[in-house]
């Protein structure tokens, strides 16, 4: 959900060829994008290393000591015996924009894999430019690295960030903020320390490799996380990078599999310019733990429960 100003040189590049293709897509497709294989294969590995590694029983941690509204955030959406998720899939449907807040929204769907021990994510989107045309973006942090590389009919490369530490701080901040969609992972003993602020947000903080994150999470009136609000590096053009207020929201919580997560999310940018919406979508589907042998089946996240 991430990189948009970079993405955004794509709209107009690609316009003018979009009808000349036609007859060469089938022999295209056949030609594999590897980078986010190749990333989710990585992601893999490392879920592999460590759960051999980690013997970790599955007694729900002490949180007496968290922040009141975390307390009361992690009461709401996690069962009494909550389950020890180490890997998670999402399906996603949504929009998002290339370019500035005058640029149109452009119809997206993604999967999205994270690890929690190590912190860990790839993002697997195809955002479709115009009919038949297409742009396949990987958007990862594994083994403590940022990645982004976006590939037009998943060929030829039309961005790829530079590797740099603002890149690696960026991705982290990213996997942090969507933890709200396996909040066991906010639990203590997975590395988020936390900071009070007042009676409805707290402040997160989790380090992985070179590179530390921050982000505030803001609860509402039912003790779920409605928004996230954090200062990111944003890319500027030429590998550059500046530190900008960053949002995202959630909202329409579901029960997947005993866990409340929401389904729909959106978010934006903070620019002298207003506020700049690049990303939203629903979720179709949770699958608690795909990487694992006896994990959960996918579920499309239930109706709002009975209060």
């Amino acid at each position: 959900m991430e990189r948009n100003r970079t993405l955004g040189r794509l709209g107009i590049a690609v316009a003018g060829g979009a009808l000349a293709v036609g007859v060469l897509l089938a022999a295209i497709r056949a030609r594999a994008d590897d980078t986010a294989a190749r990333l989710l294969n990585t992601l893999r590995r490392e879920y592999a290393e460590s759960t051999e590694r980690d013997e970790t029983g599955t007694d729900t941690p002490d949180t007496t000591d968290l922040p009141a509204p975390v307390r009361r955030y992690l009461e709401r959406v996690l069962p009494d015996e909550p389950p020890l998720v180490r890997s998670v899939r999402l399906r996603q449907t949504g929009e998002f924009r290339l370019g500035d807040a005058d640029s149109p929204w452009k119809p997206m769907t993604a999967t999205q894999h994270y690890t929690v021990d190590p912190p860990g994510f790839v993002w697997d989107a195809r955002i479709a430019l115009v009919p038949f045309l297409s742009v396949r973006v990987a958007d990862a942090f594994v083994g403590g690295a940022g990645t982004l590389e976006a590939t037009l009919l998943s060929v030829v490369t039309v961005a790829d960030a530079p590797q740099s530490p603002e890149l690696d701080e960026g991705e982290l901040s990213r996997y942090l903020a969507e933890m709200v969609w396996f909040p066991t992972a906010f639990l203590p003993g997975h590395g988020v320390s936390w900071e009070p602020r007042d009676d409805r947000s707290a402040r997160a903080t989790l380090s992985h490799g070179g590179s530390t994150a921050t982000v505030v999470f803001h609860f509402d009136e039912t003790d779920e996380i409605a928004r996230v609000t954090a200062d990111r590096w944003r890319e500027t053009g030429h590998g550059e990078y500046e530190r900008r207020p960053w949002t995202g929201r959630f909202r329409d919580y579901r029960e997947v599999n005993g866990i409340r997560v929401p389904a729909a999310a959106e978010v934006a940018w903070t620019l002298p310019t207003g506020d700049l919406p690049y990303w939203r979508a629903t979720i179709d589907d949770v699958e608690y733990d795909p990487f694992s042998t006896t994990g959960r089946k996918a579920a499309t996240p239930s109706g709002p429960n009975p209060e």
